[in-house]
């Protein structure tokens, strides 16, 4: 292993923590721009109490709500522009993963000289952003774990593709952590959020490079917890340990620990994108129908790491260390968990037909590809490939 590790975003985790909000801005500035989603936090009294601190530590507020489920490129553009007309000098993201990798963007932007959408992966002029206003975080949802690292998903509605983009100017300068905040989510809302965490480990788990064997027991132990406590907040949503214990998986999940030294690409997402670029699903819905159907095509290549999978996620006993048939059962039980807590496993469970899947590929590899043009994994992937995987999971 080789590899370099920075995490520079502060952490303020724990129940009540939102009434430390506006101490955490405070020292970063004086104006912020306060971006909120479809307006659950203003209906669950989550954005009052958000103002009210921050107001009481001297921050002045701008408003940017509104944000999409699949954050569109257009608001990133209006935000960033209220930002700037306003004079904001912080920005306060209060939501969802879709307004914080929002929130990053506008951020960026401020600074971006050109097209915004060049800070994205798959554009032949790509440009990364170099500066960015200071990002604090409020998650109100336990899945993406964008709190706390540098990345952000950004739909382009116009070309209805969607991608990522990775900086060092992107890591929210703070992250208030409020596990309270998550009382209110709906049922499959929870369980979404359940499966996303779970396949940002599962992701470099079964794609990251060999030799990994502390890597894989952060993944394991991720995963494990994810399994003891989602379905708990699931039968319930006031389960106030059960709601903790899933947000501080979901942090641990995508902040760089499970990752380090992996090197590991995200064929999943990338493929997931594709699907809600095109029909607005919820992320982590589209996950739970992509994921399975993903790792029975890699197992075929790879049987010994699914089965290590099976054996310590599932306790299944191992004929050899490459057991195709535990492996598979491994991959059974994985899918059966996430339909047990009400995620959908089939692409017809959310709407999604065969007439597109070419499509969805294509631009699968418009955004991510190696030099062959194949989706970068283990095993990497063909357009047709990807067209058959999709097919398994019609």
């Amino acid at each position: 292993m080789k590899f370099e590790f920075l995490n520079p975003t502060h952490l303020v985790f724990g129940a009540g923590s939102l009434s430390k909000l506006g101490e955490v801005v405070r020292a970063h500035g004086k104006k912020a721009l306060l971006v909120t989603g479809g307006g659950s936090v203003r209906r669950n009294g989550t954005f009052d109490r958000a103002v009210s601190s921050l107001k009481a530590a001297g921050i002045a507020v701008a408003e940017c709500s509104g944000i999409e489920p699949n954050p569109r490129l257009s608001t990133v553009l209006r935000g960033a522009g209220i930002a700037r007309s306003e004079g904001c000098d912080v920005v306060v993201a209060l939501g969802g993963g879709s307004v914080m990798d929002a929130a990053k963007v506008m951020a960026a932007t401020l600074f971006y000289e050109g097209d915004p959408w060049n800070m994205m992966a798959g554009q032949e002029n790509r440009r990364l952003p170099e500066k960015a206003l200071p990002v604090v975080t409020v998650p109100t949802l336990a899945a993406t774990g964008s709190e706390m690292n540098g990345g952000a998903v950004i739909t382009n509605e116009k070309t209805i593709v969607k991608s990522f983009v990775t900086a060092r100017c992107l890591y929210p300068c703070a992250a208030v952590v409020d596990p309270e905040l998550t009382l209110s989510v709906p049922p499959d809302q929870t369980a979404f959020g359940i499966c996303d965490l779970m396949t940002h480990v599962t992701e470099s788990y079964f794609n990251g490079v060999d030799g990994t064997p502390l890597q894989d027991r952060f993944a394991e132990g991720v995963i494990l917890t994810a399994m003891e406590w989602g379905p708990k907040a699931v039968a319930d949503g006031r389960d106030i340990e059960a709601r903790a214990q899933v947000q501080w998986a979901s942090v641990v999940a995508l902040n760089g620990w499970v990752q380090i030294g992996t090197l590991a690409p995200y064929p999943v997402h990338m493929i997931e994108h594709s699907l809600s670029a095109h029909h607005d699903i919820a992320h982590g819905a589209g996950l739970a129908v992509a994921g399975p159907a993903w790792m029975r095509f890699a197992a075929r290549t790879r049987p010994g790491r699914f089965a290590q999978f099976a054996e310590r996620i599932f306790g299944l006993s191992l004929q050899r260390p490459d057991d195709s048939e535990a492996a598979a059962q491994g991959i059974d039980r994985f899918e059966a968990f996430l339909r047990s807590i009400g995620c959908p496993t089939r692409l017809s469970q959310v709407g999604i037909g065969d007439a597109l899947l070419e499509r969805y590929a294509k631009d699968t590899l418009l955004v991510a590809h190696d030099a062959d043009g194949r989706l970068p994994g283990r095993p990497p992937m063909s357009e047709a490939d990807i067209v058959e995987m999709l097919g398994s999971a019609l």
